[in-house]
C-alpha cells in the first residue's frame, strides 16, 4: 500500500490479512546524516540529521522558505487511546511532524498484566494486549515510514509477570524497542523479585535476539518519591544495576538507553539541581544511551505550564547529548489523551531542537570548578556509597526489604518511608523453581542452561532446529489468535463511524474518530469553584454533552479564573454543503519582491465614507505587520473617513497603480454602495481601465465585491501577501492585455 498524503489512511486496508503480515525488519533503527553539517535552505545546521521526504514543517517555517530540519536525537511521542485504529492515525501525524519512536501505553498496557495476553480481558479501560493490535500498528507503520522516508521504531512494554511472554510476541512481531526494567516490576507493581528478576533474564534475551533498544524504568523513583530531587543516587544505582544485569545476558551496551528525568520543575530553582545529576548520569554511563524525558510528577494541566518545563529539560537534553527525547504531554495531567497534544509535543521538541542547533559549539559547560563540578561529584560519591551499602546488606533484595528506595531522604540520610518489599512476597511469589539437570528447551533465544549437546551437538547454536525451526526463524508456526470480544473489538468500532468515513460528515475529535469532543478555553470573573461549575453550566447551554472542566488556573482569588472545558457537540457537518471560497493564491516573497523592483508599484489607500476604523488597513499595508510595504511596494495611506471622490483624485496625482478601499461599517448596505460608488466615478474619470481597484474589510466578500465593480474583495482573515500576490497578478494581466 502507498499513501497518498491528500488520501486520509485506510485502516480496512491494514486489517486486511493481518494474520498474514510479516514484519520487514527488527531491530532499533538510529537516525542516519547525524554528526554531518548540512545546508538547508539559507541556513547551515551543526546538529541536524537527515530530512523527512515528506513532513509538516514548524508553523513559524513560513518565513524561512518552508524548511523543515529534523533534530539528530530520536523524537519520542507516547500514544494512549486505548484503540489501535485511532492511535495508527495518531501515528502518522506524529510522524509527519518528525516523531520516529511510537511508544504504545494503553493499547499494550503490559505493566498492567498478571496473566498471559491472548484473550485476556485484562489491561488499562478493558483493552487487551493482543498480537493483532501489535501487528496492526507494525504493519501501519511500515507504510507510513515509506510515506516520510524514515524508519520508525515502534515501542511498548516488556513487564508483570507475563513479560516474556509479551518478549516473544514482540520479537516475532517488529516491535523494535521496550521497556524492559525487573526492579520496576518490583518496586511499582509488587511483583515477587525471585520472579521478576527471571523472567527479566529470559524477556532480556529474547530482546537480545530480536536487537531491540532497552529502555529502563529508574525515572520512576523521581515521579513517586515525595521529594524527587532526592533520590538522584538511587536513580543511579538503579540504572546501574538494570544496566549491567542487560549487558550480562548480552544485550549491547549501544542498545541499552537509561531513561533519564529530570528531578524537578520550576518553580524550584531546576537548572541548579537537574543539569549537573545530566552531567553525572552521562559521565558515569558514557557507553550507554539516554532517553530523556519530563517528569509527570509535577506535571499539572496546564498546557502552558507543561510546555515551558519541557523545554527547559529539552536545554539539558541539548547540553547532555540525549540520543532519544521523549515528549510527554499534558496528558498526563488531564487524564485526556487527545491528538494534538502528542503533535504539539513533537513540535516543541523539533522547534527547542532546531533552535538550539550548534548551542554547544559556542557554550561550554563549567566542569572543572564551581557548583557544578562539586554537585556532580557528589552525586556520584552518594550513588557509590549506596551501591556498597546494598552489598553490605546482602545485595538488592534484602536492600528492598529493608526499605532503600523511593526514600524521600538525600542519601545516607533516610525518612523511612521508602517503599517495602518482601523476598518471599508479592505477585507469583513461589513460582520459580529449579531447573532439572537434564532441563532441554530447543528454542532460539534462550536464558541459562538447556543442555542442548547431550541431545545432539551438532544444535547447541541452533538449538530450535531439533524442533524445525521455532516462530523465531519460522513464523508460519504462529498461530494467529483475533479479537475474542464480541461487543468491544475494531469491526464493532469501525462500524459505528462507517457513516463518517465514508461519507461527506464530520465531527471534531479529540481522542477517537467521532467521538465529537470539543476544547473551548474561557475566562469567569469568580472564584475557582463558582467559576468551574459555572462553566459547566455555560457548556451546557452551548448544547454541549458531558461537559467536563479539565483544566482551570486562578488569576486572581477576587478577579477571576481561566477555565478550560471538554464537552461533545451532538451534531455532524455535511461538507458537501459547505459553500467554501476558492483558497487564497499567494506567491513567494521573493518572487512578489522581483517583481516589484522590475515593475515599481504605488497604491493609495484609505478607509472611506464615514468609517473611522484603520486597524485592518493598516496590518495589510504596514511593513511591522508583514504588510504589502515589505516587498517594496510605495504606499500612500489617507487615513479614515476619506471621501471616495478625494482617494481617487490623489490616485490621479500619483498617477497609482492601485487603490485599495477599506469600508468596515456596513448598515443600509454602506459597504457595498461605496464600492460601486468608487468604481463609477473611477470610469467617470476616465482612469478605471488604468488602475486596480481593491476592497477589504470584515464584511466583504469577493463575490459581492466583484458584482458591485472592484476588481477584488478582502475579508476576514487576509494577510499583506494575499493583497500582494492578487495586485502583481493583476498587473501582469493587465499589461499583457495593454
Amino acid at each position: 500500500m502507498e499513501l497518498k498524503q491528500n488520501e486520509k489512511l485506510n485502516v480496512e486496508n491494514i486489517l486486511r490479512d493481518i494474520d498474514k503480515y510479516r514484519p520487514r525488519r527488527r531491530g532499533w533503527t538510529w537516525r542516519k546524516g547525524v554528526g554531518e553539517k548540512r545546508k538547508i535552505g539559507k541556513f547551515e545546521y551543526y546538529e541536524t540529521s537527515e530530512l523527512l521526504e515528506k513532513s509538516q514543517p514548524l508553523p513559524a517555517a513560513k518565513s524561512f522558505d518552508e524548511i523543515d530540519p529534523q533534530p539528530d536525537s530520536v523524537i519520542t511521542t507516547e500514544i494512549a487511546s486505548g484503540r489501535f485504529e485511532d492511535d495508527i492515525r495518531r501515528m502518522r501525524m506524529a510522524a509527519w511532524h518528525g516523531a520516529d519512536h511510537i511508544m504504545v501505553i494503553r493499547t499494550a498496557g503490559q505493566s498492567h498484566f498478571d496473566g498471559l495476553i491472548e484473550g485476556t480481558p485484562q489491561g488499562v479501560g478493558g483493552i487487551p494486549v493482543t498480537r493483532k493490535q501489535v501487528r496492526a500498528q507494525r504493519k501501519a507503520l511500515d507504510i507510513i515510514e515509506d510515506e516520510v522516508g524514515r524508519p520508525i521504531n515502534y515501542h511498548s512494554y516488556v513487564s508483570g509477570v507475563a513479560g516474556p511472554e509479551i518478549a516473544v510476541m514482540f520479537a516475532e512481531e517488529g516491535v523494535n524497542g521496550a521497556h524492559q526494567d525487573p526492579q520496576y516490576n518490583v518496586l511499582y507493581r509488587n511483583i515477587n523479585m525471585i520472579r521478576s528478576f527471571v523472567d527479566a533474564a529470559v524477556a532480556k534475551k529474547v530482546m537480545v535476539w530480536a536487537d531491540m533498544a532497552q529502555i529502563d524504568g529508574a525515572h520512576n523513583a523521581n515521579a513517586t518519591a515525595r521529594e524527587a530531587w532526592k533520590v538522584m543516587p538511587e536513580l543511579m544505582v538503579q540504572h546501574a544495576i538494570n544496566s549491567m544485569f542487560s549487558v550480562k545476558i548480552g544485550m549491547k551496551k549501544e542498545n541499552i538507553c537509561l531513561s533519564t528525568v529530570p528531578p524537578t520543575a520550576p518553580p524550584a530553582p531546576c537548572m541548579r539541581i537537574d543539569l549537573p545529576y545530566a552531567v553525572a548520569l552521562r559521565e558515569l554511563f558514557k557507553d550507554y544511551k539516554m532517553r530523556a524525558q519530563m517528569n509527570t510528577k509535577y506535571m499539572e494541566s496546564s498546557t502552558r505550564e507543561a510546555t515551558v518545563t519541557h523545554v527547559l529539560n529539552l536545554l539539558i537534553s541539548k547540553l547532555t547529548r540525549a540520543d532519544i527525547q521523549s515528549t510527554i504531554t499534558p496528558d498526563e495531567g488531564r487524564n485526556v489523551p487527545w491528538h494534538i497534544y502528542n503533535i504539539e509535543a513533537c513540535d516543541t521538541a523539533k522547534q527547542a531542537m532546531i533552535g538550539m542547533d550548534g548551542l554547544t559549539e559556542m557554550v561550554e559547560i563549567k566542569r572543572n570548578d564551581g557548583e557544578l563540578a562539586e554537585k556532580v561529584r557528589e552525586l556520584k560519591e552518594r550513588a557509590i556509597l549506596f551501591m556498597e551499602e546494598i552489598l553490605e546488606v546482602g545485595g538488592y533484595f534484602k536492600a528492598v526489604e529493608e526499605g532503600f528506595f523511593v526514600d524521600s531522604g538525600y542519601y545516607p540520610e533516610r525518612n523511612g518511608d521508602g517503599i517495602v518489599r518482601k523476598i518471599d512476597g508479592g505477585v507469583g511469589a513461589g513460582t520459580v523453581v529449579e531447573r532439572d539437570d537434564d532441563y532441554m528447551a530447543p528454542v532460539t533465544a534462550h536464558f541459562g542452561y538447556n543442555n542442548i549437546a547431550q541431545y545432539d551437538e551438532n544444535a547447541v547454536d541452533n538449538p530450535s532446529s531439533l524442533i524445525d525451526g521455532s516462530t523465531l526463524e519460522k513464523p508460519e508456526k504462529i498461530i494467529f489468535i483475533d479479537e475474542l470480544d464480541e461487543n468491544d473489538n475494531v469491526y464493532k468500532r469501525l462500524e459505528e463511524t462507517k457513516e463518517l468515513r465514508e461519507s461527506s460528515l464530520t465531527k471534531p475529535e479529540m481522542e477517537w474518530h467521532g467521538d465529537g469532543v470539543v476544547l473551548l478555553t474561557l475566562f469567569l470573573p469568580e472564584e475557582d469553584r463558582v467559576a468551574e461549575f459555572a462553566a459547566i453550566e455555560i457548556g451546557k447551554k452551548m448544547g454541549l454533552e458531558d461537559v467536563e472542566v479539565i483544566n482551570k488556573e486562578i488569576m486572581q482569588l477576587a478577579e477571576g479564573t481561566r477555565i478550560e472545558l471538554k464537552g461533545r457537540v451532538p451534531f455532524t457537518i455535511d461538507t458537501s454543503k459547505l459553500k467554501i471560497p476558492p483558497k487564497p493564491e499567494v506567491m513567494s516573497d521573493d518572487e512578489i519582491r522581483k517583481e516589484i523592483e522590475e515593475h515599481p508599484m504605488k497604491i493609495v489607500a484609505a478607509t472611506v465614507g464615514e468609517d473611522e476604523h484603520s486597524v485592518g488597513l493598516r496590518e495589510i499595508i504596514d511593513i511591522k505587520h508583514g504588510g504589502i510595504e515589505k516587498y517594496g511596494i510605495e504606499c500612500h495611506y489617507l487615513g479614515t473617513s476619506v471621501p471616495v471622490e478625494k482617494l481617487i483624485d490623489a490616485a490621479i496625482e500619483i498617477d497609482a497603480d492601485a487603490i485599495l478601499a477599506s469600508t468596515i461599517i456596513s448598515h443600509d448596505d454602506i459597504h457595498y454602495k461605496n464600492m460601486k460608488k468608487l468604481h463609477e466615478l473611477c470610469i467617470e474619470k476616465g482612469i478605471r481601465d488604468k488602475v486596480i481597484l481593491l476592497a477589504g474589510g470584515t464584511q466583504v466578500s469577493n463575490e459581492l465585491a466583484v458584482e458591485n465593480g472592484v476588481d477584488a474583495g478582502f475579508g476576514r482573515g487576509t494577510k499583506g501577501v494575499h493583497v500582494a500576490t492578487f495586485l502583481v497578478k493583476k498587473r501582469r494581466e493587465m499589461r499583457n492585455e495593454g
